[in-house]
């Protein structure tokens, strides 16, 4: 009878204590590293004490869950129903390091839950709320400096329009059309007037002309500006020019043993000029030389600078400008200053003593049976001279500009050329 009453009694209080027993959220999910492999590792879960909601009493601990190959499954005390603070605090760790930490938040839930419905999202608050109160420009070391630098609206920024930097350095709207063309200095105009410098392009044309192994001469829709532009095509295999054939105008001519068959295939790319737009495919000057020179007190001529253009960069209606300046240090002798393009003098002019600069200008034509130039030069007290002559230089090979000096007399006066400028202005056919 008595060990009835104690199996009864036990019975009881396991009862008892198996009700108490707080109600559990089952989490379960696969967790993966970047590289699509799973994580392997370790779970350590902390909180502080908390009551459930179910009046539970959960005490201050640790919980240790093993991640193996990706596989979460922990059962946990819902935190959300539970009492003020109550969370926990996660860190993973894999090989012996914390990788990171989340925080939890544990709803009650007779279904299994995925980490997803635990984690507490990015940005909630935990611990002290943060400092919401206004943060003043000066209290931001250097953004007052910073934003005194930014470019401002100007009073004509406005939305839809191209922006520009006004001169005040303001970031202003552009006026005009809107179908104008900007320039670089922030001006409009419509697109193809003069100021846009754009040439023709002519791509893939079939030159005029019948292919049919006997007709030699074929005719461009437009004239080739500059003529090196032409590009022709016999199926597919570039032409020379002088080798292939021969360009005149708009005019091609083959030679014989390149003349285009039946059945080829002729194709022209180039570029022309525009005759509405006359800038369209202008060649630019070209600054060969520009520098300082030496200086000498000798009596014979010597060569105080020179500039060498290279074989086969000057042709038939190219021209060069040349220009200098002759210094002169002392005043109890006079001296020369010479000049000579490929071994022609084209400039020679004596100095008194008492001259303390000579100056000149020469200009230098290519024609095509040899050169012509004329030459101006003057001092401060040196009269106002010009000269003009011809040359027959070889033109093909190299040519040297060369300044020369010399003095009257020995002593301690020099002569030297302090700056020199030489200028090509290639031959240009704009029709």
């Amino acid at each position: 009878m008595l060990r009835l009453r104690s199996w009864a009694l036990a019975a009881f209080l396991t009862a008892g204590v198996l009700e108490a027993q707080p109600a559990l959220t089952t989490i379960q999910d696969i967790l993966y590293r970047a590289d699509g492999t799973r994580f392997n590792g370790t779970l350590y879960i902390t909180y502080n004490a908390f009551q459930a909601g179910d009046n539970s009493n959960i005490a201050t601990a640790n919980l240790t869950v093993p991640i193996v190959n990706g596989v979460l499954n922990v059962s946990l005390a819902p935190t959300t129903t539970a009492s003020a603070g109550a969370q926990y605090n996660v860190t993973f760790n894999q090989n012996g390091v914390n990788q990171f930490t989340q925080v939890w938040a544990v709803p009650p839930s007779s279904v299994v839950l995925h980490l997803r419905d635990v984690l507490v999202s990015t940005g909630a608050v935990v611990g002290p709320a943060p400092v919401t109160a206004p943060i003043d420009i000066s209290d931001v070391v250097g953004l007052a400096n910073a934003l005194a630098l930014t470019a401002q609206k100007g009073v004509g920024f406005t939305l839809g329009r191209t922006a520009i930097i006004d001169q005040s350095g303001l970031i202003d709207g552009a006026a005009g059309n809107l179908s104008d063309c900007m320039h670089v200095d922030g001006s409009s105009g419509s697109c193809g007037a003069a100021t846009g410098v754009y040439p023709g392009f002519s791509d893939s044309e079939a030159p005029a002309g019948a292919i049919n192994g006997a007709n030699t001469a074929f005719t461009l829709a437009f004239t080739p500006s500059p003529a090196a532009s032409l590009e022709l095509y016999l199926n597919g295999l570039r032409l020379d020019d002088g080798i292939d054939y021969t360009l005149s105008g708009n005019s091609i001519t083959f030679f014989t043993g390149s003349i285009p068959q039946t059945g080829d295939i002729l194709l022209a790319s180039y570029r022309y000029a525009n005759p509405s737009n006359p800038l369209g495919s202008l060649t630019t000057p070209e600054v060969v030389c520009s520098s300082t020179g030496g200086s000498t007190a000798s009596t014979s001529m010597t060569q105080l600078g020179s500039c060498t253009l290279p074989a086969g960069l000057l042709g038939t209606g190219d021209r060069l400008e040349i220009e200098y300046h002759y210094m002169h240090a002392g005043s109890a002798l006079g001296f020369t200053g010479q000049v000579q393009v490929g071994g022609t003098t084209v400039a020679s002019r004596n100095a008194a003593a008492s001259e303390s600069l000579l100056a000149g200008r020469t200009s230098f034509g290519l024609n095509s049976s040899g050169q012509t130039w004329d030459s101006t030069n003057w001092g401060g007290s040196t009269s106002f001279a010009a000269s003009a002559g011809t040359a027959a230089i070889a033109a093909t090979q190299a040519v040297t500009v060369s300044f020369q000096g010399q003095m009257a007399g020995t002593g301690t006066d020099t002569v030297s050329i302090s700056n020199f400028t030489v200028v090509r202005y290639p031959a240009q056919t704009n029709p």
